[in-house]
């Protein structure tokens, strides 16, 4: 299938954080894995990135000191990271001290999202989502 549009694919999400040390730990003890870069050093970092899923997506969280100026008020975006389980990972979150903002909500058949505020500010959609499925394994067959 050729492609058209300019939007090829998420290269790195980018959230902030104004204790940069406790939101690597945060972000490491929920994913398993610690970051795989970090600037200027791993005690004073002002950036860390994590690389994520079965496409090596980037999670990158950065001093707040960096964030854009906004161009008015938030647009709500909210980004969904496909999660096997909605119910067990919001749970994981929710003990982690995430707040939950939206609940695990059916959306129909093969979907299911939630959405929680990490203990920084960011905004943390999660989903169980059966086409991004269908996608990944019609990438995966020879």
């Amino acid at each position: 299938m050729p492609q058209t549009s300019p939007l090829r694919g998420l290269t790195t999400i980018s959230f902030y954080a104004d204790d940069m040390i406790a939101a690597k730990q945060w972000y490491t003890d929920f994913l398993g894995v610690n970051p795989y870069f970090e600037r200027p050093n791993a005690e004073n970092p002002a950036y860390v990135e994590f690389r994520l899923c079965d496409y090596q997506h980037e999670l990158g969280i950065i001093n707040r000191n960096y964030a854009p100026k906004s161009a008015g008020g938030t647009g709500g975006t909210i980004v969904y990271w496909h999660v096997d389980d909605v119910a067990v990972t919001l749970e994981r979150l929710l003990s982690l001290g995430a707040k939950e903002i939206e609940p695990l909500t059916h959306r129909g058949e093969g979907f299911i999202t939630a959405a929680v505020a990490d203990p920084f500010g960011n905004i943390l959609g999660i989903m169980y989502n059966q086409h991004y499925l269908d996608i990944r394994n019609s990438l995966e067959k020879p």
